[in-house]
């Protein structure tokens, strides 16, 4: 199986820390996303959003990186997928909470206009009222990640060991810390970051994100 990826993109990270942990043995095929390469015919040819990662196995080519775990965790029978239609349907949960809710405001409201200038508003004025909107919905999100899906005393999402939910989440937490993000200020969401960053293949994963994250020191950031 083939992933094509790009160590510095949160989406693609899920992936890779997610096979990385289960021992799911992948081909990985980088793709330059800072020279372009996501934008070329080649690889749209691959994926027409023009997006990483991608998977593909033997011809069945799979795009967006909720649908990979899915995929995977099918394919290897993985216990972070539950199969008892209850525990998945809560792992469902938390991943289309994360991807439909949280990070659309983290993630595309708060961090990426901070840092990428495709994400620029037409004006300073509507830049800055984006990010104050996404800080501002993101205390929110922050709020309900703390006191449900953390509150209840269990080490993770959906219970006392990983789940896919976790491994999407973390990656859509943990972008904040490219803008100096701490999140002190929510104990259950900073103890459960230190249970994922603990997991055997964190480092090897996250090298070229705290490579990212060093050159940013320093700057100012509107951070929570």
């Amino acid at each position: 199986m083939k992933l094509y990826y790009h160590p510095a993109s949160s989406a693609s990270r899920i992936v890779m820390l997610f096979a990385a942990q289960e021992g799911i043995a992948l081909d990985y095929v980088l793709v330059d996303l800072m020279a372009g390469a996501h934008r070329q015919p080649e690889y749209k040819a691959v994926n027409p959003s023009a997006l990483v990662p991608v998977l593909d196995d033997d011809g069945f080519v799979l795009t967006e990186s909720g649908a990979i775990l899915r995929y995977l965790a099918g394919k290897t029978g993985s216990r972070a997928y539950p199969a008892e239609l209850k525990a998945r349907a809560r792992v469902d949960e938390a991943m289309a909470w994360f991807y439909g809710n949280y990070y659309k405001d983290f993630g595309y409201g708060l961090v990426y206009p901070q840092l990428f200038p495709h994400h620029k508003r037409p004006t300073e004025e509507a830049h800055a009222a984006t990010i104050e909107w996404g800080r501002k919905q993101s205390l929110r999100w922050l709020d309900v990640l703390d006191s449900h899906f953390l509150g209840h005393g269990n080490a993770f999402l959906c219970g006392d060991a990983p789940t896919l939910a976790d491994y999407a989440g973390i990656e859509m937490v943990t972008v904040g810390e490219l803008v100096g993000c701490t999140l002190q200020d929510y104990p259950n969401v900073c103890g459960w970051i230190a249970r994922m960053k603990a997991l055997p293949h964190w480092a090897e994963v996250h090298a070229a994100h705290e490579g990212f994250k060093a050159s940013l020191a320093g700057k100012a950031f509107v951070a929570i």
